[in-house]
């Protein structure tokens, strides 16, 4: 029972921490690279795509948090090793689940209300616009946000790796 839950437990990890990893050095870089953009491909497609990927990301991000939170704790209820090694882990993936729910319920909503008043392609406003001028404030914040929560996750990571549990 115990190594079924640890293997649950750091799997809600891998998917997460994987997920982040690909969609930021595979799947963003591949859909808006030069190459592929294109008469027949525009920076809207690719703008459509990284949005709609992203917060299927999130979604499996908050699920394997609290899947990794709760695992946790059970795990160190069942070894009676709750504040010494359970305390940290927890706040650290909860750091994660923060992070990535102000993105998912704060950032995105208000960069598609940016997108969609500039009717897809936020690049045909003039950079004075207001919506522009918000969108290219909050993508860094989006993007900053992403690296936290992976840098979370490979500290997580790390701690686990340490330790024998």
């Amino acid at each position: 029972m115990l190594t079924t839950l640890r293997f649950f437990r750091l799997l809600s990890l891998i998917v997460w921490l994987g997920g982040i990893i690909f969609f930021a050095f595979v799947l963003a870089p591949t859909v808006f690279a030069p190459f592929v953009v294109s008469r027949t491909h525009s920076f809207v497609l690719s703008g459509e795509i990284v949005a709609a990927s992203l917060s299927k990301l999130h979604w499996i991000g908050l699920v394997c948090g609290v899947v990794f939170i709760v695992i946790s704790i059970v795990l160190a209820l069942l070894k009676k090793t709750f504040l010494a090694r359970t305390i940290f882990p927890c706040m650290l993936a909860a750091v994660m689940i923060l992070l990535t729910a102000y993105s998912q319920f704060s950032i995105m909503p208000r960069m598609e209300r940016d997108r969609i008043t500039a009717g897809g392609d936020i690049d045909s406003l003039s950079t004075t616009h207001p919506a522009r001028a918000e969108f290219e404030r909050l993508h860094p914040r989006s993007e900053h946000v992403e690296e936290a929560v992976l840098f979370c996750g490979l500290a997580l990571t790390v701690l686990l790796a340490r330790r024998q549990d």
